[in-house]
Parts: structure tokens; sequence; C-alpha cells
């Protein structure tokens, strides 16, 4: 019968972030390098190659170990998802180096362990939750904040100068050149056009001189 096999699995969000703080922390933990499987890649997605292949090479026994549970997964859901697909469907182990309660591997405690890592994983997960409320109700209340002041919505909008409308209708009138006017009101030509457009004035590119 084949002995029952340890992995390592670490993963960065981004390529050109370092695995090395992972790979340290998997090499003291007694994991051989040829064991251990990277990715670099979000965790928005489980469909990561490195680690598919690491589940297809789980056998019934074997124990995956990740340093933290957020390297199954970018939120909850998914953790607790792939969590379950390794530990039931598979029948395989978890140990997270960051939180060894969370370690399926003591099988004298193994219903006890069932019992902690369930409200852990709930737990968590109602923090993630919670955070990204908190997250939203501060975006809303900066928004709300922001259009009490005038500062939203006008963000984009060009304050145009006083006497842009009197120069405009000169240069509408062939009185000047809209390049005449655009430089009196120290102003280029894309801004010159964008405002004339937000003020509802009729333009004729044709007027600007050269």
């Amino acid at each position: 019968m084949a002995e029952n096999k340890k992995f390592g699995y670490i993963r960065v969000s981004h390529k050109d972030m370092n695995l090395e703080r992972q790979l340290q922390a998997m090499a003291e933990y007694g994991i051989n390098e040829r064991d251990i499987f990277a990715d670099k890649q979000s965790g928005k997605d489980t469909n990561r190659p490195q680690y598919q292949t690491l589940k297809q090479h789980l056998r019934a026994g074997d124990v995956v170990v990740i340093k933290s549970i957020d390297r199954l997964g970018r939120n909850y859901d998914d953790i607790k998802n792939e969590w379950n697909d390794i530990v039931n469907n598979r029948e395989a182990d978890i140990e997270v180096i960051d939180m060894p309660v969370l370690n399926t591997t003591n099988k004298d405690m193994a219903l006890m362990n069932k019992v902690i890592t369930d409200v852990v994983l709930t737990l968590l997960g109602y923090v993630a939750e919670q955070e990204r409320t908190f997250i939203k109700q501060r975006q809303r209340e900066g928004i709300d904040i922001a259009k009490t002041q005038g500062k939203f919505a006008k963000a984009n909008k060009i304050q145009a100068p006083n006497n842009f409308k009197e120069f405009f209708e000169k240069a509408a009138k062939s009185e000047i050149t809209h390049t005449q006017a655009m430089k009196e009101l120290n102003l280029n030509k894309t801004t010159y056009y964008r405002i004339a457009k937000e003020l509802g004035l009729s333009t004729n590119k044709r007027q600007v001189g050269k």
C-alpha cells in the first residue's frame, strides 16, 4: 500500500509577487520543495493550474499544507467549498501553518476538530462578509458627504472662465477667431470645445484660426 504523502500549496495573487516567504514556511514545516505546488494567480478563480494538478495527485489520507486558509480562495464561500472538496470528497487532510486549530490530521479528536473547523470557517466567513459590508457602507457615506459638499459628480466637469461665453460668442460671430479666443481665455483647444459643449454653445471648428 502506497505511503500517504504530504503536499504543500502556495499562492500569490500577481506574477510580480514573491513566493519566498511561503516557500520558507513550507521548508520549516518539513515539506520537500518537489512536493510544493505554486500558483501566481488571483484566488477569485479556483481553476488555477497548479492547484488543480495538486488535487489530481491527492489520494485518501494525503495531507495538503497551506500557510493560511486564504491560499485556497479569495472569499470564504470558495474556501469552504474547496475545504469540503479536499477533506470530504477526496478524503485527504488539511494542515494550516498559521492556524493549527484547523488541522484535520488529529484523528483522535476528529469530531471535535470538525466542530472547531466548521465554527472557525463560519466565523471567518462572517467577518469577511461584514468587512465587505463595512467597505461598501464607508464608500456610500463618502459619496454622500462629497455630494453635500458639491464635490461628487462635478469632479470631472471643467470650470469655465467667467468671460468664456463673451469670447466664444465673439468668435462665433467671426469678430475674432476661436484660436484668439482660446489665447485670451488661456485654454487649449480640447478644453475650449469641451466647455462650449457643456454650456450648450454651438461650435464651428472651421472658424479656428491657424
